[in-house]
């Protein structure tokens, strides 16, 4: 059995498997009969498919068979032509041949194209030159199709890498002359106009009679150049290459006689062209200006307004503004003159520098007079003294020069005599008093300031003031700083066995000789810091640290100096940004730094000089102990003359204090003032307040207080010396109260009995509680409790005396504070309070 009938056999047992399959017989042998049928169609249409593919494929070979025998017939006939054409044996001979003759043909070719172009040249040129024998207008139509052409060939060389050099030199050539040819005939046609009005008169006038022709000359020379205009863009250039804008056609004839009047005045051997005399030349450009204003602006804006509105140029101000096409026209013969000027006073430093700061006063004039602006919109015009400084490259030079003018001015500042001098009169009478020097340094700093501002170089001007102000700044400082330092070696006790001082000369120094150096350190720094604050908030230095700040924090250019480098010189917040900076910043953050840690550095030692002076001053008035035997005088205290003692201290007080108070301020004067006045007091209440007082001690004690607070005020200003010795006024004031009756009979059986014995055992024991600390423990008897509160009530109202203090003070801690708060006494404290009232001798025993 072979494989069909086996699948037979397997359909039919997979079909009839029990007896009720045979009754879908009929079903199942329809469907095998419809399946072999359609399989048998798809037969149909396979074969029909293959035999239709076979003549398809006959065909299609029999095409490519055909194709391929009239190939070779035609490459049969080619190698025979051009073996006939070339007269060559082979094939391989003949190609080269051929090659070369079409190489032939194609210059050929492009010699007829040259030779067609250069013939319409010719044609448009002699067209033109005709037309410019009979009517300058008709010239104008072949010129600008010659123009147009010559622009056309300007870019297919371009495009073309070069390729016809001398085509386009030849036709740039005749463009140029014809266009000269054009250029003159036109300009002598305003050029006569011009003489009829007896130009260049500055009261000249265009009468109505000429007004046509004098429009009709201007529009011709606009139309001219117009080609030139449109197909120029001068401002998109590099920064730091600006191309210059262009010279309108009828300015140019307009200025020709002014600059024969220039260059007549300027470049002979007339007395008005000097070296060292740049403003007269630039001064003289600044007179036609407000000489011939009226007349541009009332003859020849009306035209340029007519002839521009509408077109693309007419934004830029150089085109459609009559003023700024004036100066644009005069600009040339400036350039001319300042490049030759230039190298004759290279090697001359003052005619240099001179020159500059004349250039950019010139360039401030012209911008902030006659707002002109160059065409370059919102970056502005740089101005003459920015191209000759930046394109020019003059600009390390002159800053060599203006560097070498300020460090020579600074040095013939201090090393004048008097340069170390305070100047009592430049500042106000409350402010501190700067020596000399600062405030020529100060003024210094201020002139270069002026001589730089008008720089439009944000480069520059961080020249300038790295490399020059804060240069001097920085060496002021080490001045100062020096001087500081010498002074400290000569006070200590090293330096003057090192130095060699005279003890004469230490006195001085400890004196107000001395107190005067530290002086000028103190006023000299205290003055250029505040100096440098104020700059900081200049506009000027406002807008270089903007700039600074944005290009060091977006990565921009700063010249060749580093951020760090910048920062160190500067500011710390150089290149952060607002939110992670501390405070604002400015140029002179670091340098004003500096100065501040001066100032205060010689604040502490002139603070420290005195404290150790009044020291030394007290010495005396410590050692006595009067206190307690003084005599009564019978009168009051307030008649009682300082102790003889104090005449030290109140000397020393009056000569220092009224020095201090003409130099400086009231608030450096108050804080020196009142540490001073803490050393005193400290001395007095440690010393003096710990002996026995009688009341005519303690009245003397007042009495010297009262005088050094007298000498105090009058010099430093009233309640100064008060609020600096309150500890010792409130010190006397216990030690001085006045004793009212007497002791009552209830305190003198307390101090008799055991309960009195208590009660002193019960303050010995609250003041070691207060020692540690604790100021509210310690025994109070229940019995001498009520007898102060019956007594209060009768008391209240009188002046407490001596008596009732000493029984409230030593009650317990809440009476004291009450009557310490009854007295006034608010430094004092209750245990400081009761050692003092036991100073009393009423209360020694």
């Amino acid at each position: 059995m072979d494989d069909s009938d086996a699948r037979v056999h397997d359909f039919l047992d997979d079909k009839l498997q029990t007896a009720g399959d045979l009754d879908s017989l009929d079903g199942l042998l329809a469907n095998i009969t419809a399946q072999h049928g359609l399989l048998k169609q798809q037969l149909d249409d396979a074969q029909r498919d293959l035999h239709d593919a076979k003549h398809h494929q006959h065909e299609h070979r029999q095409q490519l068979q055909d194709k391929a025998a009239a190939f070779r017939r035609h490459q049969q006939d080619i190698d025979r032509r051009l073996l006939v054409i070339t007269a060559s044996e082979t094939s391989d001979e003949a190609v080269p041949r051929f090659e070369a003759v079409l190489g032939t043909l194609q210059r050929l070719d492009v010699a007829g194209g040259y030779m067609e172009l250069l013939r319409e040249v010719d044609v448009l040129s002699e067209h033109a030159q005709h037309q410019l024998r009979t009517s300058n207008e008709a010239a104008l139509a072949p010129y600008k199709q010659l123009r147009s052409l010559h622009t056309r060939l300007i870019k297919l060389q371009e495009d073309a890498e070069g390729a016809a050099p001398q085509l386009l030199h030849h036709v740039s050539q005749i463009t140029q002359a014809l266009r000269s040819k054009i250029l003159d005939a036109f300009a002598a046609d305003l050029d006569s106009i011009l003489k009829k009005v007896h130009w260049p008169a500055p009261k000249a006038v265009i009468p109505p009679q000429l007004r046509e022709d004098w429009e009709t000359a201007i529009v011709k020379l606009l139309d001219l150049q117009m080609p030139e205009l449109e197909g120029t863009n001068y401002a998109s250039g590099p920064v730091d290459k600006v191309t210059l804008p262009p010279v309108l056609f009828p300015f140019e004839v307009l200025v020709q006689p002014l600059e024969m009047r220039f260059r007549y005045h300027f470049e002979g051997d007339k007395p008005t062209n000097r070296l060292d005399r740049p403003e007269y030349f630039l001064s003289h450009v600044t007179t036609l200006l407000d000489d011939y204003s009226s007349f541009v602006t009332d003859y020849m804006q009306p035209v340029l307004f007519k002839h521009f509105r509408g077109t693309d140029l007419a934004l830029n101000p150089v085109y459609i503004d009559a003023m700024s096409a004036f100066i644009t026209a005069l600009l040339p013969v400036l350039r001319t003159k300042i490049g030759s000027l230039l190298p004759k006073v290279a090697n001359q430093p003052q005619l240099l520098s001179h020159l500059v700061h004349e250039i950019m006063s010139f360039d401030s004039t012209i911008r902030d007079a006659w707002a002109y602006d160059g065409g370059y919109g919102l970056s502005g015009w740089n101005g003459l003294s920015w191209e000759f400084l930046v394109q020019g490259n003059w600009f390390d030079q002159w800053l060599r020069v203006e560097k070498e003018f300020a460090l020579k001015r600074y040095h013939e500042i201090v090393e004048a005599d008097d340069w170390r001098d305070l100047d009592y009169e430049s500042v106000d009478t409350k402010a501190t008093k700067p020596t000399k020097g600062a405030i020529r340094v100060n003024d210094l700093l201020e002139t270069i300031t002026d001589r730089y501002r008008p720089l439009t170089s944000f480069k520059h001007k961080l020249a300038f003031l790295i490399d020059i102000q804060i240069a001097i700044f920085d060496q002021f400082h080490e001045r100062l700083s020096d001087s500081l330092e010498a002074y400290l070696r000569m006070t200590t006790a090293l330096g003057r066995a090192m130095g060699g001082v005279s003890k004469e000369e230490q006195d001085k120094l400890l004196g107000i000789e001395g107190l005067e150096s530290l002086c000028r350190t103190y006023g000299s720094a205290d003055y250029l810091e505040k100096a440098m604050r104020d700059w900081s908030d200049d506009v000027f230095f406002l807008d270089i640290w903007e700039e600074l700040q944005d290009r060091a924090q977006h990565g921009g250019n700063i010249g060749t100096r580093t951020v760090a480098s910048v920062a160190e010189r500067t500011s710390k917040n150089v290149g952060t940004s607002e939110a992670d900076a501390s405070e604002a910043g400015g140029l002179f953050d670091e340098t004003a730094s500096w100065y501040a840690r001066l100032r205060d550095r010689s604040e502490q030692i002139i603070t420290e000089t005195l404290v150790s002076n009044v020291r030394v001053a007290l010495k005396p008035y410590r050692q006595i102990n009067p206190w307690a035997t003084l005599p009564s005088s019978g009168g009051s205290g307030k008649d009682l003359s300082p102790t003889a003692e104090l005449d030290p201290l109140l000397s020393h007080l009056s000569t220092t204090l009224a020095f201090l108070s003409r130099v400086l301020a009231p608030a450096p004067l108050r804080r020196i003032t009142r540490a001073v006045l803490a050393t005193v007091s400290a001395a007095i209440f440690d010393s003096v307040l710990r002996v026995s007082f009688s009341t005519q001690g303690a009245a003397q004690l007042n009495a010297d207080l009262e005088a050094i607070c007298a000498v105090v005020n009058e010099k430093v200003g009233a309640g100064v010396a008060e609020s600096g010795l309150r500890r010792c006024f409130e010190g006397a004031k216990l030690v001085s109260l006045p004793i009212r009756g007497g002791k009552t009979s209830a305190n003198i059986a307390s101090h008799a009995d055991g309960d009195g014995m208590e009660e002193w055992d019960a303050w010995a024991a609250e003041d070691a509680d207060v020692d540690a600390g604790d100021g509210t423990s310690g025994a109070e008897p229940q019995k001498a409790t009520s007898n102060r509160d019956a007594d209060d009530g009768a008391e209240a109202g009188r002046e407490l005396g001596l008596w009732e203090v000493e029984r409230r003070l030593f009650a317990d801690n809440q009476s004291a504070r009450d009557v310490l708060e009854e007295l006034g006494l608010e430094v004092l404290d209750e245990k400081e309070a009761r050692r003092l009232l036991r100073l009393r001798v009423e209360l020694a025993g």
